[in-house]
């Protein structure tokens, strides 16, 4: 199995301090406009799926799903995480792009 360069960038993001992870935290982001990009897990529950959705849409914050909980909870070195937060602009920037080239490979390839 090759790498996950978007788990990659967030394990990144995480060691250099920019990122907020936890529902707690990734809402104290959003509201404290500290949040660039939003992260949820694929497997979140439905009620937080909407809360942040509800909360990113407001905000104009961009929020993608990727990943399960574990894995991203491994690449921050925590256990589990349903939400988190990437709290620098550029590297919000990187990941978001990285997310939709994914995002495209992933379509591109199930045809």
């Amino acid at each position: 199995m090759k790498p996950d360069r978007v788990l990659s960038m967030v394990g990144i993001a995480a060691r250099a301090g920019n990122i907020a992870s936890g529902e707690f935290s990734t809402e104290k982001a959003l509201k404290s406009g500290k949040a660039h990009l939003v992260i949820l897990a694929k497997d979140a529950s439905q009620n937080t799926k909407k809360h942040f959705s509800d909360m990113c849409e407001h905000r104009k914050i961009p929020l993608s799903e990727y990943a399960d909980k574990k894995q991203l909870g491994n690449c921050i070195g925590k256990e589990y995480r349903a939400s988190l937060a990437v709290t620098d602009e550029n590297l919000a920037k990187a990941i978001s792009k990285r997310l939709t080239e994914t995002e495209q490979l992933n379509n591109g390839g199930n045809k």
